[in-house]
């Protein structure tokens, strides 16, 4: 599905309003003067609240990272695929529990791609 590319800065959450921030591995191919994200680029979660119920208490399990299941399916950098405002990220916890999509909900508005 078509999107504007995410690039380094772009405001990405975790369902529980952690904020997500992008390693970027290219640092040739810019949007804006920032780097633009790919699929292999790591994508660390920081200040997620949640946590999990156990017996009378709860446990923290807050999101730490995202894995990107959809890319771009036409567009690369170096050899590997973009990341759009329209690809999917899982978040995870510490323990690589599943906790939900990220939230994609600013990015750079001049370049699209497919």
């Amino acid at each position: 599905m078509p999107g504007f590319l995410i690039q380094v800065g772009a405001t990405i959450t975790c369902p529980h309003a952690g904020k997500a921030n992008v390693t970027p591995s290219n640092q040739r191919v810019k949007v804006g003067g920032m780097p633009v994200a790919v699929v292999a680029d790591q994508t660390v979660v920081g200040g997620c609240p949640f946590q999990v119920p156990i017996g009378t208490g709860t446990k923290p399990q807050p999101c730490v990272k995202v894995l990107w299941q959809a890319p771009a399916t036409r567009v690369k950098v170096m050899g590997q695929f973009v990341l759009l405002q329209s690809s999917v990220g899982v978040c995870q916890s510490a323990e690589q529990m599943p906790q939900g999509t990220a939230i994609i909900s600013t990015t750079q508005t001049r370049v699209r791609g497919m």
